[in-house]
């Protein structure tokens, strides 16, 4: 039986209910307060798999259907366009109806970052400025890397500054080397953070001494830290995160959102046996199998996944038992 199906509904308000005081009190974590967020990131984001039909058309109806799903769930809100998104196979109309779409099923409380990021400078502007009017509320802005050796950081501080001067609504970094090879140098990041419209980085290389500095060092700037991936969601909330964007949130969200709450109310043990159970998993749909693992993984929990677009080729039947067995022996199946 589904997840979403066996959180009866007074658990799910129980459980929004705990978020929303939690993040009142933060009780749990002891970062120094900084300036109040132009924006506040603080909590789980799902970034959306983008569904297809059997003829790899974007599947909008599906994609409806996901939200109405997910919006039982107390994420923070939704990240559309990200990795987890292919939005490399997406054309430009596709990736504003997406977004378009997104809006229109979302509610105004929950916010909706939307990836924009593209290889040289102006193509990023304008298609951040064309999310803006679609209805994104951010821009997620992942590194050019095609030129990888010519990305100093001086490059890439003139690449995001020019971007973030030029869009209508607020940027949120985007490292991830394990599709780039290219890692945000920290010294960038922190430079970029003094920018009034750059307000946070979604760091998804997994480096929690880099996180931890990153957020020490921001402590007086508007700008937060969001953690990339779930088998480091614990770690990074105890070195100061404001939140995450997990690929694993499209299959286990509650959980997940659970596991925010407890880090925040200072309930480690709990979230370490939690954080426990998910390591597996989300290395199964997000390292090992990859998109094709994170939306057969999303078919077992009521959603739909369906297939990716190709290149991306579907798991073998032998891939999918592993990718089973992943969730099974950690009590999720």
């Amino acid at each position: 039986m589904a997840l979403s199906t066996r959180l009866a509904s007074p658990l799910r308000l129980a459980l929004a209910a705990l978020c929303r005081a939690a993040a009142r009190q933060c009780r749990g974590l002891s970062t120094p307060p900084g300036p109040e967020p132009t924006l506040n990131l603080g909590g789980i984001f799902p970034p959306l798999a983008t569904p297809f039909s059997p003829m790899q058309e974007v599947d909008y109806a599906q994609l409806e259907g996901n939200l109405r799903r997910y919006a039982s769930i107390p994420f923070r809100g939704l990240v559309v366009l990200g990795s987890n998104g292919e939005y490399p196979y997406l054309a430009p109309r596709e990736r504003l109806e997406v977004v378009s779409c997104v809006r229109r099923a979302l509610p105004r409380d929950r916010l909706l970052l939307a990836g924009s990021g593209c290889e040289s400078t102006q193509a990023t502007i304008e298609l951040t400025v064309s999310m803006a009017e679609a209805g994104a509320d951010a821009a997620l802005v992942v590194t050019p890397c095609y030129y990888r050796g010519a990305m100093s950081s001086a490059a890439l501080v003139q690449h995001y500054t020019e971007v973030a001067e030029a869009s209508p609504i607020p940027v949120v970094l985007y490292s991830v080397p394990a599709n780039t090879g290219l890692e945000l140098p920290l010294e960038a990041v922190l430079t970029l953070a003094q920018h009034p419209n750059i307000i946070g980085i979604k760091d998804s290389g997994g480096d929690i001494t880099r996180m931890g500095l990153i957020v020490h060092k921001t402590r007086q700037e508007d700008f937060q830290v969001l953690a990339g991936s779930a088998g480091f969601l614990l770690a990074s909330y105890a070195v100061g995160a404001s939140g995450g964007v997990c690929a694993l949130a499209n299959v286990l969200g509650a959980p997940l959102c659970q596991l925010e709450c407890l880090c925040r109310q200072g309930c480690w043990q709990e979230a370490r046996d939690l954080q426990h159970r998910l390591i597996e998993p989300n290395t199964a749909v997000t390292r090992r199998f990859g998109i094709p693992g994170l939306k057969k993984a999303m078919e077992w929990f009521g959603y739909y996944g369906g297939p990716c677009r190709a290149p991306l080729a579907p798991l073998s039947p032998a891939q999918v038992e592993e990718l089973r067995s992943s969730f099974s022996t950690n009590g999720w199946l």
